[in-house]
C-alpha cells in the first residue's frame, strides 16, 4: 500500500497510509474529540481550510447517508483517522466514508499515533499542517511547504463559505416569526431548529447591508457559526442592528462577532475546543450543559460582574469549565444575546436546545 506523511510546520511527521482521496493538501492542524458525529464535522462550514484529526480510535463505521450533511459538501481541508472502520453497519448508510472523502476530493491520512499528534498540539498549540500521499521529495522539503501555507490567523473565510444568494427556510407549521439568519458558515439543522419553533428562516450572505437584513422586517436577527479570524470581520453592521433594537442571537463566530461590537476585542485559542462534550456553565443559574463546540478564537472580556457597552450594560452568561473562557454574553436587558457553542446539536448533546426557545421568547417580547 502506498505511504502517507503529515508533515507539521514545526517538523514533527507522522507516517500513515492513505485514507480518501490521494494527493496533498495544507490547512490548520486541529483535533476534534467528538466519538459521533463526523458526518456533521466533515460538512461543517467552521472547518473550512482546516484539518481534523478525529481523538476516537474507530471512525465510518456507520458510513455516509444523504440526511445528515450539514452543508452541500466536505469543507475540512484534510482528514486524519487512527484506524477506518473495515466495515459500515447502518441502515441508512449508502457508502463508506473513504469513498465519501474519495468522491469530495478531500486527502487524508490512517496513522497509529493520533494520541501522540493530539498530545503534541495540546502542549505546542494549533499549527499547520499538510497531509501528502508518496511523496516524493525529502521531508525537510515538506516541512518547508507546510511553512509556506497561509495561517488561520488573519484570515477572513466567512464569505467563502456563505450562500451567494438569499433563500428562505419556511416555518414548520404556523409562522410565529420572521428571522432574519446572516450566513457567516451556517449549518442547515440551525435554521431547521428555528423553523421547528414556528420562525420562518431569511438566509442571507454574509456581506449582507442593514438595509436587506431589515428589508425581511425580521422580528429577530441571528448571526450563525463560521470560519476564520474574527478580528478581520466588519462589525458596523451589527452594531447597526444592535442599535435599532432589533433582537439578536448569535453562536460560535456570531458569539465573537456580538463580542467585537460590543467593544470587546477577541484572541486565539492555543488549540481551540473541538468536539460534543465541553462542559458550559450558565452564570444566571448555576446550571452546567454539556455543550457542542468548533472554534478556535474567543472573546476577551470582563467576567466580574456587568460592563458598559455604546447599547447599554453587558454581562458574560456562560463560562467553560475547562478553561473558564467566555462561552456566552448578553445585554442586561435580555433584547441580544449570543453563545460560543452550537446549540443546533449537529453533532451533539440537546442540553443548550433551550437557548433556540430564548431567542422566540425574546422576539415575542419584543
Amino acid at each position: 500500500m502506498n505511504n502517507a506523511v503529515l508533515v507539521l510546520e514545526d517538523g514533527r511527521v507522522f507516517h500513515g497510509t492513505p485514507y480518501g482521496a490521494e494527493g496533498e493538501t495544507f490547512g490548520e492542524m486541529v483535533f476534534n474529540t467528538g466519538m459521533t458525529g463526523y458526518q456533521e464535522t466533515l460538512t461543517d462550514p467552521s472547518y473550512h481550510r482546516q484539518i481534523v484529526a478525529m481523538t476516537a480510535p474507530h471512525i465510518g463505521n456507520t458510513g455516509v447517508n444523504d440526511e445528515d450533511p450539514e452543508s452541500s459538501r466536505v469543507w475540512v481541508a484534510g482528514y486524519v483517522v487512527r484506524e477506518p472502520s473495515r466495515v459500515v453497519s447502518n441502515w441508512r448508510a449508502n457508502r463508506s466514508l473513504d469513498a465519501y472523502l474519495k468522491e469530495q476530493g478531500v486527502v487524508g491520512i490512517a496513522l497509529k499515533g493520533t494520541r501522540a499528534l493530539t498530545r503534541h498540539l495540546r502542549e505546542r498549540g494549533a499549527m499547520r499542517a499538510g497531509i501528502f500521499t508518496s511523496p516524493t521529495v525529502p521531508e525537510a522539503e515538506l516541512v518547508e511547504r507546510v511553512r509556506q501555507a497561509p495561517a488561520m490567523s488573519g484570515a477572513d473565510l466567512a464569505g467563502e463559505v456563505a450562500t451567494a444568494e438569499p433563500y428562505i427556510v419556511k416555518a414548520i407549521g404556523a409562522k410565529r416569526f420572521t428571522v432574519a439568519a446572516v450566513d457567516l458558515g451556517i449549518k442547515g439543522m440551525t435554521p431547521h431548529r428555528m423553523a421547528e419553533r414556528g420562525c420562518e428562516v431569511h438566509v442571507l450572505p454574509a456581506n449582507a447591508t442593514y438595509e436587506q437584513i431589515m428589508a425581511v422586517e425580521p422580528d429577530g436577527v441571528f448571526y450563525s457559526n463560521g470560519p476564520g479570524d474574527p478580528a478581520t470581520a466588519d462589525v458596523g453592521v451589527l452594531r447597526q442592528v444592535l442599535a435599532g433594537g432589533t433582537p439578536f442571537f448569535g453562536i460560535c463566530f456570531g458569539n465573537q462577532l456580538f463580542g467585537r461590537a460590543l467593544g470587546l476585542s477577541t484572541y486565539k485559542l492555543r488549540y481551540g475546543h473541538r468536539g460534543v462534550n465541553q462542559p458550559v456553565q450558565d452564570l444566571r443559574t448555576g446550571k452546567v450543559e454539556i455543550s457542542a463546540h468548533n472554534h478556535g478564537f474567543a472573546v476577551r472580556a470582563p467576567g466580574d460582574g456587568p460592563f458598559d457597552t455604546p447599547f447599554g450594560p453587558a454581562e458574560v452568561s456562560h463560562v467553560n469549565l475547562n478553561d473558564e473562557c467566555v462561552e456566552g454574553l448578553r445585554l442586561s436587558d435580555g433584547r441580544a444575546f449570543s453563545v460560543q457553542y452550537h446549540p443546533e446539536a449537529a453533532a451533539g448533546p440537546h442540553d443548550a436546545a433551550y437557548l433556540f426557545d430564548e431567542f422566540c421568547e425574546v422576539m415575542s417580547r419584543a
